[in-house]
């Protein structure tokens, strides 16, 4: 409930300014939020068709897997670190992939079959673009979150809070619009009867 006094009134007005110094700042960072996530889509879609193509090179040496030297091959490519930085965008820290590290695997490379060491690189870089994947459907979450958020407090001030600041000074102005009349009515009342008994 509230107060109809000026003082309130000017609480209200304060209140309401500040609100609508705010609203275009949250509504720029719900934009820049969206087309981040829409940066974001761009860039998983674009690992998937990535991942497909050398999915197919992959694919080339699937028969040679069963090879009694294919169990050089496993070691290499297995992962013993994913090495990720964040960067802030709009006040949410992105992951960005730096490196994925494999472990190091002994074989010689004169008594290898000419086809491991391509093999290698080849699965490699397809265990790198999917774990680009995960970072980058990490990152589109994070910004999706962080714009659902942005999202519901645009609404809010748009809504409810800027409205209602509005309803409430536009409420205390009709009644101290009112009180004023009435005072100015009465000071006439007063001033006939001070006449009429002059």
């Amino acid at each position: 409930m509230i107060k109809l006094t000026k003082t309130e009134l000017r609480g209200q007005q304060t209140r309401l300014s500040q609100l609508q110094k705010y609203l275009p700042t949250l509504q720029l960072k719900k934009m820049l939020l969206q087309s981040e996530v829409n940066l974001a889509d761009m860039e998983i879609a674009e690992l998937h068709v990535q991942f497909k193509d050398a999915e197919q090179k992959v694919i080339g040496y699937c028969k040679l897997f069963s090879d009694k030297n294919a169990t050089d091959l496993f070691p290499s490519v297995k992962i013993s670190e994913v090495k990720k930085r964040y960067e802030n965008i709009a006040g949410v820290d992105i992951p960005v992939l730096e490196q994925v590290a494999f472990q190091d695997s002994a074989y010689y490379l004169f008594d290898a079959p000419v086809w491991l060491d391509s093999a290698i690189q080849g699965l490699q870089g397809l265990i790198f673009i999917r774990e680009s994947i995960r970072v980058a459907e990490e990152k589109k979450e994070a910004l999706e979150r962080e714009l659902r958020e942005v999202s519901i407090r645009v609404n809010l001030f748009e809504k409810v809070l800027i409205p209602r600041a509005q309803e409430n000074i536009k409420k205390i102005k009709i009644f101290l619009g009112d009180q004023q009349l009435a005072a100015v009515c009465q000071a006439k009342v007063s001033k006939r009867k001070l006449l009429v008994r002059a």
